[in-house]
C-alpha cells in the first residue's frame, strides 16, 4: 500500500535522523579502531586511559576539537578558507542518503480507536474493524531516500568533495598546503576515471543504475552453494574499484596529498580545531560510503545465510551489510599499518598507465561476454 504524504516525511525524517546518528558514531569509532589496530600491529596498545579500553577516546577528542582555540592565520582568503571544510563534509555525509542497508520494514496494519480519529492526520477511508479503522500495512524501504539512479548520485556527490580539498590547498596560502591541494586534485580526478569504469561491469549485469535493483540482482547461488555476489564474476573489476577507492579517500599507500614527512600535513597544514576536525569526518565518512558501495555492488549487500526465528529474519539483513562494511574498513586499516606510500611519479603513472587500462579491459570484455 502506498504510503500517505505525512507518513512518508514522518518516515523520512526519523530515518534520516537514525542514519546520520550511526554515520557520525561510526566516523569516530573508525579512528579509534584504526588507532587500536595499527598499535596491536606495532606491538603497542593504542588509546587505553580514556574508558575502558580507550572506547570514550572519540568523545573526549571530538571535546577537545570542541574547545580548541580556531585560529584563522591573516594571510588566508577567508570567506573560502571556511567553505573548504564545510564543502568537504557535507558532501561526505550526503551520499549516504541513497544507501540501502536492507529490505524493508512493514508498518501495520493498524487499528486507529474511534476517539482518535479527530486527531488523525488523513480522513479516515479504510474498512472498520472492531469499532476502529485500520491502516496499512505500509512497506518503508531501509533507506533514506530510494533513487532509481542512485549509484550516479553517489558518484556526482562524492566527486564535489575534490572541490573542499583543492579550495582549501588554495585559500590557505601556504605552499604545503598548495601543494597537499594540487596533488589531491590530480589524483581523485584521475583515479575517477577508473573508478567509474570499473563499475560500468556491475550495471551491464545488472541492467540499472539502482542500489537495490543491483542488490537483488545477487540473489541466489551458483551451482546451489556459491553466492551469486559480483565479485565473482568481477574480480578484475573490484580489484580496479579497490585501488581506486583507497585512491579517492588519499589513504595509504595514496595518502600523497597530507603526506606529513613531505607537506606538514598537506591541504589541512593552517587549519585547526573543528575546521581541522571536519575534514577528518569527511576523509572517514568517505571510507565508510566506499565500503558501503563495495558491500552493495560486489558483495551482495544485506544477503547472506538467513537463519533463526521470524522476528531475526527482519534483523539479520542489516546484520550482515554491517559485518560486510566492518571487514572492508578492517581492510583499511590493514592495509595502513603494512604498505609504504607510493613517490607521487608511481601513484600517476599506476593510475593512468595500469588501472585505467585494466579497467577498459574489464569493461569490454564484460559487454563482449554478456553480449553473446
Amino acid at each position: 500500500m502506498a504510503l500517505p504524504i505525512w507518513l512518508f516525511v514522518v518516515a523520512s525524517v526519523i530515518k534520516s535522523a537514525i542514519v546520520l546518528g550511526i554515520l557520525l558514531t561510526a566516523v569516530a569509532y573508525t579512528v579509534w579502531l584504526e588507532r587500536k589496530v595499527v598499535g596491536h600491529m606495532q606491538n603497542r596498545w593504542g588509546p587505553t586511559r580514556v574508558g575502558p579500553f580507550g572506547l570514550l577516546q572519540p568523545a573526549a577528542d571530538g571535546i577537545k576539537f570542541l574547545f580548541k582555540e580556531d585560529l584563522t592565520p591573516p594571510h588566508v582568503y577567508k570567506p573560502l578558507y571556511i567553505a573548504a571544510p564545510l564543502i568537504a563534509v557535507i558532501f561526505a555525509l550526503t551520499s549516504i542518503a541513497v544507501i540501502p542497508f536492507g529490505n524493508s520494514f512493514t508498518f501495520g496494519p493498524l487499528t486507529v480507536p474511534q476517539f482518535l480519529w479527530p486527531f488523525w492526520p488523513f480522513r479516515l477511508e479504510m474498512p472498520f474493524h472492531w469499532g476502529g479503522a485500520v491502516i496499512g500495512p505500509y512497506s518503508i524501504p531501509l533507506q533514506v531516500t530510494d533513487v532509481n539512479t542512485g549509484l550516479l548520485l553517489i558518484l556526482g556527490v562524492t566527486s564535489i568533495g575534490v572541490y573542499g580539498v583543492a579550495l582549501a590547498g588554495w585559500s590557505s596560502n601556504n605552499k604545503y598546503s598548495l601543494l597537499g591541494g594540487l596533488r589531491a586534485s590530480a589524483q581523485m580526478v584521475s583515479y575517477e576515471i577508473s573508478l567509474g569504469l570499473s563499475l560500468v561491469g556491475v550495471l551491464i549485469l545488472a541492467g540499472s543504475f539502482s542500489l537495490r535493483d543491483i542488490v537483488n540482482a545477487q540473489g541466489g547461488h551458483f551451482w546451489g552453494f556459491i553466492p551469486r555476489w559480483n565479485i565473482f564474476i568481477q574480480p578484475i573489476g573490484f580489484f580496479c574499484y579497490l585501488m581506486a577507492a583507497y585512491a579517492e579517500t588519499n589513504r595509504i599507500p595514496f595518502d600523497l596529498p597530507e603526506a606529513e614527512t613531505e607537506l606538514v600535513a598537506g591541504y589541512h597544514t593552517e587549519y585547526s580545531a573543528m575546521k581541522f576536525a571536519m575534514f577528518f569526518m569527511a576523509e572517514y565518512a568517505n571510507m565508510i560510503t566506499v565500503a558501503c558501495l563495495a558491500t552493495l555492488l560486489f558483495f551482495g549487500g544485506w544477503h547472506g545465510p538467513i537463519f533463526g526465528p521470524p522476528i531475526l529474519q527482519a534483523l539479520l539483513p542489516v546484520f550482515w551489510f554491517a559485518a560486510k562494511i566492518f571487514a572492508f574498513l578492517f581492510l583499511y586499516i590493514w592495509v595502513r599499518g603494512t604498505l609504504p606510500r607510493f613517490r607521487y611519479d608511481q601513484l600517476m603513472a599506476f593510475g593512468w598507465k595500469f588501472l585505467l587500462p585494466l579497467a577498459l579491459v574489464n569493461l569490454i570484455g564484460t559487454a563482449i561476454a554478456v553480449a553473446w
